[in-house]
């Protein structure tokens, strides 16, 4: 009876913990898990509208018209310049004009010019339009017109290109007869560009030869190639006098089929 007693009590030894453990799992809260997920972002701020550019002012050094637009190149006081698209217009290079704001676009590519632009504003055009002096209004000037010659007062010294049909502007003009639909380079400072007109570039170079008083210091030259005002250049084509293209496009002498080589 004493050993059946005591193989009883060791059999209740070993339930109870088991129970206990048991009891303690089915009381034991359950945590809900944790989400390793981020809470969601906060929405951003809606981006502002692009702000517009206030009047600018300023010289034209440059313009080119392509596509219903007029491309100026505007130098400002600061001796910064900058590209402004408008509405096709008649803007006169070296003129000084205001143009009103507009949007600003960064790396803008114009695929009727195939070109790509770093910045330029889109504005609405000038605020003020001034005439030149003699001229009528709506009046246009040929791209190569003696009036339309610029930068006469400027000092400009410029080597003469190397080879055997190299010359010098004011040559040019001296010789023209003899160098009629012959092949001639010329190297010289850009001083002003019409592009787009007639399906092709005009390039006015001067070198600091010749005399500005009877514009033979200025050589018009066509191209499709586009240089900038400024550049330094040598170009080579054929040359042709008293050259008339007719609606008032008449030159003593002009290159045609240029090719252009900026320095």
């Amino acid at each position: 009876m004493t050993r059946l007693l005591t193989l009883f009590a060791a059999g209740l030894m070993l339930i109870l913990p088991a129970a206990g453990r048991c009891a303690d799992d089915a009381v034991k809260p359950v945590h809900p898990p944790v989400s390793s997920a981020r809470p969601a972002a906060i929405p951003p701020h809606e981006a502002k509208p692009p702000q517009e550019a206030a009047p600018i002012s300023g010289r034209v050094v440059q313009t080119m018209n392509s596509g219903g637009y007029s491309y100026v190149l505007v130098k400002q006081k600061g001796e910064e310049k900058i590209w402004l698209a408008i509405p096709q217009t008649q803007v006169v290079v070296g003129e000084q004009m205001t143009f009103g704001g507009g949007m600003e676009m960064i790396n803008f590519q114009s695929k009727s010019l195939n070109r790509t632009f770093d910045k330029i504003i889109f504005s609405q055009g000038p605020l003020e339009q001034k005439g030149t002096k003699g001229e009528k209004k709506g009046e246009k000037k040929s791209p190569g017109s003696k009036g339309a010659v610029i930068a006469a007062g400027e000092k400009i010294k410029v080597e003469k290109a190397s080879g055997p049909n190299a010359y010098r502007v004011a040559d040019i003009y001296k010789l023209k007869a003899k160098l009629d639909k012959k092949k001639v380079a010329v190297r010289g400072k850009v001083v002003k560009v019409s592009a787009g007109i007639m399906d092709r570039n005009w390039i006015h170079i001067q070198d600091g030869s010749g005399d500005p008083k009877k514009a033979t210091n200025n050589l018009v030259v066509t191209s499709k190639a586009l240089p900038s005002v400024g550049d330094i250049v040598t170009a080579s084509g054929t040359l042709y006098k008293d050259k008339d293209f007719g609606g008032g496009y008449k030159y003593e002498v002009i290159m045609e089929k240029t090719e252009i080589v900026i320095q």
